[in-house]
């Protein structure tokens, strides 16, 4: 037998409770009517099961009936046999104990109502090696990819199922979630999971007769604009949902929706919004009183992101063109409001990606949007919102789970003069022959001094010309978005980037010769001189 069967897990459990061995079971420590025999009070033998610090104390907490059948085991030992210990467990509790298959030696627990297997390995959970009497079975946080074993053969008497935080939502693990398999189906929980379709889903769980609490929390389909409403007019049966209550106002209030289904694209809106910041040392502070006039130096700052692809109502047409899906359902806006990056510094100058190796989505449907670029301030007030149309629900779940990494950048200009006319005509004109006798200078000299009146005019405005900005990533900050998956509809954050620094970012002149050379020298080239 594997030691990751559930069988196997059950039968080291049962062994720890040594009900055959001291100071449970028939031993000579029972026997009181044999002279000169070394015997225990009963009540000495329950309090060396029940105390904590003693070496006989075993934890129970898998199940209710571990304790109760320890403490018969030594008021009542001639009762315990195979049979009879099997048959005493109602509730069985085996959480994280890496059980990967659930075997048939289950059935040896007949009278089983109550089965709790999660945080395990479990792939597949056969219906045939359930017992008849379940009438509850959670399989939360395995990884279950199909429900095909399950509905094999389900326990007749089902009444609550957890499939939270497994690999479920495929249109065939929506067809077994039908009252045909779940006739006496009261709660169930398919949180944290990959169902996307809501109008499949929907039509699937409103044949459940007796369903009165759904945890969908944690799917995609609930960042569609159409959820909650659509839910609560398709399952009219419905009390709870994700942990609330359906009040009469609400259910109420979204009346009618299941009649508008046509109409209605599932889709999702989220806005990004970026406010103040403040704390940036001005980079005038950091500049040598001593440095040349030129190149003269501009700064400006902007918040970047990432973020999925925004697609327009022509987008989405396409897309429903391309897919034999299924009728569309309504949408749901879930707004992520991300205002007032504040006091913003921290050393940084990694290029950080919002995708991971486990990527939300394909890197063409992510767009990087910057903020509009701000001159350095005491407080920039960047006051950017932008809002995207989601209709890939499922990469927009790992987006989400991921978060948004917010990035302040400094983008630095040099400037410098243009080349003067002047310099560049008036030299070369001159003959060696006119150098060297200095005519042409004398000459130069008086038709300057000659025409000086004439030709005085206000002197122009400098103009400059500017080199390829340069940029650098001076802070990076990572904000978790999780809580819009758990039914928030709003995320504000104020983002702390730590210390900053502002220092000028070396080798920053484009051109090769630039670079090696002096600021003052580099000047001098560019006047011709």
């Amino acid at each position: 037998m594997s030691s990751n069967t559930i069988s196997a897990v059950l039968e080291k459990l049962i062994r720890h409770l040594c009900l055959e061995n001291f100071p449970c079971g028939n031993g000579s420590w029972r026997s009181a009517g044999i002279k000169g025999a070394e015997t225990e009070e009963t009540d000495t033998l329950l309090d060396l099961l029940s105390c904590p610090r003693s070496p006989w104390w075993d934890d129970t907490l898998w199940s209710p009936q571990a304790a109760a059948l320890r403490q018969l085991a030594v008021l009542r030992p001639e009762r315990l046999n195979a049979d009879f210990v099997y048959s005493y467990f109602t509730t069985l509790r085996i959480v994280d104990k890496d059980v990967s298959f659930v075997d048939d030696g289950l059935l040896q627990f007949s009278k089983l109502e109550e089965l709790v297997l999660s945080a395990n390995k479990i792939h597949d959970i056969p219906g045939g090696n359930l017992p008849s009497t379940l009438k509850v079975l959670e399989l939360c946080a395995n990884q279950v990819s199909s429900l095909t074993g399950l509905v094999s053969r389900p326990p007749p008497h089902l009444q609550y199922l957890g499939l939270g935080s497994n690999r479920l939502g495929s249109c065939e693990d929506i067809s077994h979630l039908t009252g045909r398999h779940w006739p006496r189906l009261v709660c169930l929980d398919l949180s944290y999971s990959e169902f996307e379709d809501q109008w499949a889903l929907l039509n699937a769980l409103c044949t459940l007769p007796c369903l009165k609490t759904l945890v969908l929390e944690g799917n995609p389909l609930t960042l569609a604009s159409c959820y909650p409403g659509f839910t609560v007019d398709s399952l009219p049966q419905l009390s709870c949902l994700d942990g609330s209550w359906i009040s009469p106002e609400e259910r109420h209030g979204f009346k009618g929706l299941t009649e508008m289904r046509d109409l209605i694209v599932e889709w999702a809106s989220a806005s990004v919004s970026v406010g103040r910041m403040r704390g940036i040392p001005d980079p005038v502070m950091s500049v040598d009183e001593n440095a040349p006039e030129f190149p003269l130096v501009t700064y400006s700052y902007y918040i970047s992101y990432k973020f999925l692809r925004h697609q327009t109502a022509a987008n989405l047409l396409d897309r429903e063109s391309e897919c034999d899906s299924a009728p569309a359902a309504e949408r749901m806006e879930s707004d992520s409001e991300l205002p007032s990056v504040q006091n913003c510094e921290k050393s940084n100058t990694r290029d950080l990606m919002v995708h991971t190796q486990e990527t939300c989505c394909d890197v063409s449907h992510v767009s990087q949007h910057s903020t509009p670029k701000l001159a350095w301030s005491e407080s920039m007030d960047f006051s950017d919102t932008q809002t995207y149309a989601v209709r890939d629900l499922r990469g927009f779940k790992r987006f989400l789970s991921q978060g948004l990494q917010l990035r302040i950048e400094l983008e630095k200009v040099l400037s410098w003069p243009a080349p003067s006319e002047d310099s560049i005509a008036t030299k070369p004109n001159q003959t060696a022959k006119e150098k060297k006798s200095g005519k042409g200078k004398e000459t130069l000299k008086s038709g300057f001094t000659k025409d000086k009146p004439k030709d005085k005019k206000k002197k122009p405005a400098q103009e400059l010309v500017q080199d390829a900005p340069i940029t650098r990533v001076l802070a990076s900050v990572h904000v978790p978005l999780q809580n819009l998956l758990r039914g928030s509809h709003r995320i504000d954050a104020v983002c702390d980037f730590g210390v900053l620094c502002t220092e000028p970012v070396v080798g920053a002149t484009p051109t090769c010769e630039k670079a090696s050379l002096p600021a003052k020298q580099a000047f001098q080239e560019r006047e011709g001189g």
